[in-house]
């Protein structure tokens, strides 16, 4: 949105002083022309906007001019990253905040400019959820998110995979990814990641905590991700899939639609041969066996022969159950010999009808 760029740039010259038009183009994703065109709407809006030609020059905001968004509070202040962003904002505890700090930013700008920020706002919307999926509750979240703003510590209960552990950590920022939230948190010498739906206690301590300047948790997350997927899938499968097949892995995952874009020339019969990293033979057969008779495992031998294990397995399930012989034959013979009763009694009782009595014996 244009109302966030701008209030970038406001910030970005109140905070680092001078910069060049260059350099917020470059960081902001638009045109060198467009910077200029927002520094004339930033100064016809009251912003005291000033430049510098020549080497080292650039933009900058008049000695001791502060601009407080027409009275944004700090914790409007702390929330302006969540505009936009109505769920995460309300888990974070921060939902009154946002809303404040966006009418408040729309608020400074020059009306044109105003009107159509909030006809952006009205048309784009943010869920973070993946589909088939709800947001994971997060009781705890407010209070971890209180403690990272102010590098407070924090003691807890956690449920990891190994039991309930005990920990006391220093909070360095949180993160929502695909729906759920986590804390990078430092203890002792070592940052970990923990699962804030994974909290079982949690309290705030008033033992401050000095963050370090050289952490940067965006670079620090991808690092993590990027390490946790390599040691995930350290194994690797053959296989062979027609393009129906092909299609079906693409959609098991990033991992498997790279596998599948990357797959060899198909042969002959409409088949192509491809690598798909996996985690295991076990986890590998049972995603696999969702993509059917279109696939073929060329190895490993383990996979291929779990594969098979697990199809038979379901087609057996998948048959009409049958009788034993013998039980259906014993059942047969007991539902004549019950037949041939049943056809003597109705004899006998049609005898009677027609006239056994005393002086008529039948």
């Amino acid at each position: 949105m244009r109302a966030t760029r701008l209030l970038s740039i406001v910030m970005a010259l109140q905070v680092r002083g001078r910069v060049n038009a260059e350099t917020l183009a470059s960081e902001l994703g638009v045109s060198v022309r467009t910077i200029y065109r927002d520094l004339d709407d930033l100064g016809g809006a009251g912003i005291p906007v000033q430049s510098e030609a020549g080497p080292g020059g650039g933009y900058q905001l008049l000695d001791g001019y502060r601009t407080r968004l027409t009275g944004l509070l700090n914790q409007e202040a702390e929330a302006l990253f969540l505009i936009g962003m109505p769920g995460p904002a309300a888990a974070l505890g921060m939902g009154r905040a946002v809303v404040a700090a966006g009418r408040k930013v729309l608020a400074s700008l020059p009306g044109p400019q105003g009107n159509e920020a909030a006809r952006l706002s009205a048309r784009f919307h943010l869920d973070p959820v993946e589909w088939y999926r709800h947001a994971e509750p997060v009781v705890h979240l407010p209070v971890v998110a209180r403690a990272v703003l102010d590098q407070r510590a924090l003691t807890m209960k956690y449920q990891s995979w190994t039991g309930v552990r005990d920990f006391t950590v220093e909070p360095l920022g949180l993160v929502l990814k695909a729906g759920a939230w986590y804390l990078v948190a430092r203890g002792g010498r070592k940052v970990r990641i923990f699962k804030v739906s994974s909290m079982l206690e949690l309290a705030a301590t008033p033992r401050e905590f000095a963050r370090p300047a050289d952490f940067d948790l965006a670079s620090f997350w991808a690092a993590e991700l990027q390490r946790f997927e390599a040691s995930l899938r350290r194994e690797t499968a053959r296989l062979r899939a027609s393009a129906a097949g092909i299609e079906r892995l693409s959609q098991l995952g990033a991992y498997a639609a790279k596998a599948a874009a990357a797959a060899l020339a198909p042969g002959a019969d409409g088949w192509a041969e491809l690598s798909l990293p996996i985690e295991s033979v076990e986890h590998a057969a049972l995603l696999l066996l969702g993509v059917g008779p279109e696939l073929e495992v060329i190895e490993p031998v383990a996979l291929r022969r779990r594969l098979g294990e697990l199809a038979a397995e379901v087609a057996r399930r998948a048959r009409p159950a049958r009788q034993a012989p013998r039980a259906a034959a014993r059942r047969k013979r007991g539902e004549s010999a019950a037949k041939a009763r049943r056809k003597r009694g109705e004899g006998a009782a049609k005898e009677l009808r027609q006239g056994a009595t005393p002086d008529n014996p039948a």
